[in-house]
């Protein structure tokens, strides 16, 4: 995307109406506008915005920039991803993309026709749901309490008992390879070796769709009205769309698109477990309710929820059982080693939050909420639980439940009150925990140590430095490229956030400018203080060193994405699900040439 267009955007938006669809704003001079600033928590209003200059500026916390700025920090997108954006609302036609190869334009056109085939989906299973045929599907959903509004806000759909009309209905619009590549269509190999006819893969399920953080159906999971087919067999209760270009569902929080909003509004998200329990949470009015879908909670789940919760707190409010106790205490401990303030909803009787807030309320629910036990006093309790009693092996047990869970708490200050409090309810000696949580410390710093002296924080440094020089160097133009095109290379580091602004856009006159965050910027700081090379000793050329960094970034995803592929690959063999096992396959065995050649 050029920097005329960029410009052109920028002259042509008005800065206040966009700003003011994120948060009030208030007229306070001919060219100010003041309200609430959207970056931290403050009552009065000390945000800026001057319509003359087309800038924000918070007194309070000092953010700045233009409208791009705003934007990319509030959707946490790049600097082209907001010129985008911004230029959709002002209705200002994008230019046709430019492509680095024809695969990467066919990726791209593929994947923009995945988008618009769920889009039909959707749009069919709705209709599907108005049917005659579809009685049955909606006494469930009246009976579950799901109301009209529901489900026109979830766009909840009907997908009808029959294997042909849907691939009929689409034929005409969609290729085969889009309808086979949806995941929404199977079929069946015949004994030549041919594919046979496609056959719709959701058949007499209650659909719901599935949306990614722009609200587009990427994905949907189908509710089985049935519990047996006509031949006596047992059919799954939930079937979720198969993993492919638009979905993973270890990487998307269930009705973040909507609950953004509210979250940064709140400043915090409510986690709970299954669609029907989001849905049910969201319409009772709590909006900054959010639900994985079907999997374990991830690292990439956690990623999420840092990017949109800037105050870093969650509540988890998962199952009762001891299914969802267990999750619970999984998602809990990978929030807390992330600095999170993690707290715990337990509903009376072992109620979900779907049946709890139609048997008992919104206000009783809403109460439960607000009365959320803090994770390290819920850890406590269940300790106490699985390990009742005095005795010495009871105490034992009861802490060695609890020493994993310290090891992970991030906050020096949370360890210590951690211990403090669990050897006073325990009825431990304290010196005994404290000497744990010193073991602990001690990994955690050379843990620390370690990362620090990773080479991958050097090639960090290289990059950064690579991407500040002027345009046209030959190093920074490597850099831009090869990082813009490749963002999986770089996504896990910790200046990931300011390698993408620079790969993206151009170099501010104050470099430091560039750093979407404080962190961003120390990093940034950090890589451009480097200590002068003494004129006798050899130095590599810069886009040499560039060219070597890019390089072990490429090996290094490949590898992720190498062990990746090992664990999904056994996994699909266990479920005999021969379809996906295959395409794993083939792609693991591109990866190992490609390793090959490194």
């Amino acid at each position: 995307m050029s920097d005329n267009f960029a410009q052109t955007v920028k002259q042509q938006a008005d800065i206040v109406r966009i700003v003011g669809e994120y948060i009030k704003l208030r007229k306070t001079g001919a060219q100010n506008h003041t309200g609430l600033c959207p970056f931290h928590k403050e009552k009065t209003g000390s945000f800026s915005v001057n319509s003359a200059h087309s800038y924000f500026y918070c007194f309070g916390c000092h953010e700045k920039g233009d409208v791009f700025t705003f934007i990319m920090k509030m959707e946490n997108v790049s600097f082209p991803e907001a010129v985008r954006i911004v230029a959709q609302k002002c209705g200002i036609p994008l230019p046709k993309r430019e492509f680095s190869s024809p695969e990467e334009a066919r990726e791209a056109g593929q994947r923009r026709q995945l988008l618009d085939i769920h889009e039909a989906a959707t749009q069919y299973f709705e209709a599907a749901l108005k049917a005659p045929e579809a009685a049955r599907a909606r006494e469930y959903l009246t009976g579950r309490g799901v109301t009209p509004e529901t489900i026109q806000k979830f766009r909840i759909g009907y997908a009808p008992d029959d294997y042909n009309h849907m691939r009929n209905a689409l034929k005409s619009h969609f290729s085969e390879e889009i309808m086979q590549a949806s995941g929404l269509f199977g079929s069946r190999e015949q004994a030549d070796g041919s594919q046979g006819q496609l056959y719709a893969r959701f058949r007499k399920r209650i659909m719901f769709p599935i949306a990614n953080e722009q609200g587009k159906t990427i994905a949907f999971t189908g509710r089985a009205l049935d519990a047996q087919d006509e031949k006596g067999r047992d059919i799954a209760k939930y079937m979720n769309s198969p993993e492919g270009p638009l979905y993973t569902k270890g990487q998307i929080l269930f009705n973040l698109d909507k609950a953004r909003p509210e979250i940064r509004n709140l400043g915090f998200a409510l986690l709970v477990e299954g669609q029907m329990d989001c849905i049910s949470v969201f319409m009772a009015g709590i909006r900054n309710v959010v639900a994985t879908s079907g999997t374990a909670f991830t690292e990439a789940q956690v990623r999420l929820l840092t990017r949109f919760t800037p105050n870093k707190q969650v509540i988890l409010n998962f199952d009762p059982d001891t299914a969802g106790r267990t999750a619970a205490e999984k998602a809990g401990a990978m929030l807390v080693e992330e600095d999170f303030d993690v707290r715990i909803v337990l509903l009376d009787d072992g109620l979900d939050p779907d049946r709890f807030i139609r048997e008992r309320g919104l206000q009783v629910y809403t109460a439960a909420v607000r009365g959320a036990k803090r994770y390290m006093d819920y850890l406590i309790d269940r300790a106490r639980e699985e390990h009742p009693g005095r005795t010495s092996d009871a105490k034992l047990k009861a802490m060695n439940f609890l020493l994993p869970h310290i090891r992970r708490i991030a906050s020096p200050l949370q360890r210590d009150e951690f211990v403090t409090d669990a050897a006073q309810k325990l009825g431990i000696d304290s010196a005994i925990l404290r000497q744990e949580l010193r073991q602990a410390a001690a990994q955690r710093s050379e843990s620390v140590r370690s990362h620090t002296h990773d080479p991958a924080s050097e090639i960090e440094r290289i990059l950064l430095r690579a991407l500040v020089l002027p345009e046209g160097d030959p190093a920074r133009t490597l850099a831009a490229e090869q990082l813009s095109q490749h963002p999986e290379w770089f996504e896990n580091l910790p200046s990931a956030a300011v390698l993408e602004t620079l790969a993206n856009a151009p170099v501010p006159g104050n470099p430091l400018d560039a750093a979407p965050d404080q962190a961003s910027r120390v990093l940034l700081a950090r890589a451009l203080h480097h200590e002068e090379v003494p004129s006798d000793v050899e130095v590599q050329p810069m886009e040499e060193q560039v060219q070597n960094a890019l390089h072990t970034l490429e090996r290094r995803q490949l590898e992720r994405r190498q062990r990746e592929l090992r664990v999904m690959i056994a996994e699909s063999d266990r479920r005999g699900d021969h379809e996906m096992l295959d395409r794993l396959t083939l792609e693991k065995m591109q990866i190992d040439r490609k390793l090959r050649e490194f």
